[in-house]
């Protein structure tokens, strides 16, 4: 599967953006999908996925209240909406995708999306 993240920007802190991850491919629908972040000097860490059928969602503590993830499978996408944002959530964002079920680890993921920049201004 081949994956396509767009969507970010420059917002000011307190502001809210929509990204978006579309995937290649009939399977898409079949794969559990997540998005993860990478600040300048950090690890790449785990926000949140979503179940092939996208009835279920999981997020990590970090962000949980601000960020909401959902899935249209007739179009292939998946969303992160993000809302009160923070200077310290600017990172580059990317999705990720795995049949069935998806690790929080990075490193135990094979599919990525090529990431986009989000920058927080305060």
């Amino acid at each position: 599967v081949q994956l396509q993240a767009s969507g970010g920007g420059l917002v000011q802190a307190g502001g809210s953006l929509r990204l978006s991850c579309v995937g290649s491919g009939r399977t898409f629908k079949s794969y559990a999908v997540g998005w993860f972040r990478q600040a300048p000097g950090k690890e790449r860490e785990f926000l949140g996925r979503i179940t092939w059928r996208g009835d279920t969602t999981y997020y990590a503590d970090s962000v949980r209240g601000r960020f909401t993830i959902s899935r249209d499978n007739a179009n292939n996408t998946v969303y992160l909406q993000l809302n009160s944002l923070k200077p310290d959530d600017t990172a580059v964002y990317y999705c990720a995708a795995e049949p069935f079920s998806l690790s929080t680890r990075a490193t135990l993921v094979r599919y990525w999306g090529q990431g986009t920049q989000v920058t927080v201004s305060s």
